[in-house]
C-alpha cells in the first residue's frame, strides 16, 4: 500500500474541526530560529534527491558524440526503436555491433544482440 494514498486517507476521514486541530500547525508563520542544519543522513537524503537519475555505466563508460543522419532515415529509425521498446541510442548501439560482428571485427566475448 502506497503511504501516500493512507496519509490522504486519514485526514479526509476527519471531521472539519479535527482537521483544523490537525493542521494548525501550518498556520503559523515560517520561523528561521526554528529551522537547524540537516544531520549527516539529511544531507546524504537530500543530495541523493536532487542528483540527476543519470546514464546507467555499461562496459568502459561512454562517450557522448554528435552525428548528422538524413531526417527520413532518422524518423524510420526511431519508429523501429518504438516499435522494439528501445532508445534510440539502444537501436544505434545495437546497428553498430551487427556491422562489426559483419565484418568480424567485434571484440572477443561480445554478442552483436547486446
Amino acid at each position: 500500500m502506497n503511504p501516500r494514498k493512507s496519509l490522504v486517507a486519514k485526514y479526509e476521514s476527519l471531521k472539519p474541526e479535527e482537521l483544523r486541530e490537525a493542521t494548525k500547525v501550518f498556520d503559523e508563520e515560517m520561523v528561521i530560529d526554528k529551522s537547524q542544519p540537516l544531520t549527516a543522513a539529511e544531507r546524504k537524503a537530500w543530495q541523493t534527491a536532487r542528483r540527476k537519475p543519470g546514464r546507467p555505466r555499461k562496459g568502459a563508460g561512454v562517450k557522448v558524440i554528435s552525428v548528422s543522419v538524413e531526417r527520413g532515415l532518422l524518423a524510420r529509425s526511431d519508429a523501429l526503436a518504438r516499435s522494439l521498446g528501445i532508445s534510440r541510442a539502444s537501436l544505434i548501439q545495437r546497428s553498430l555491433k551487427a556491422v562489426l560482428a559483419a565484418e568480424g571485427r567485434l571484440s572477443p566475448g561480445r554478442t552483436a544482440s547486446r
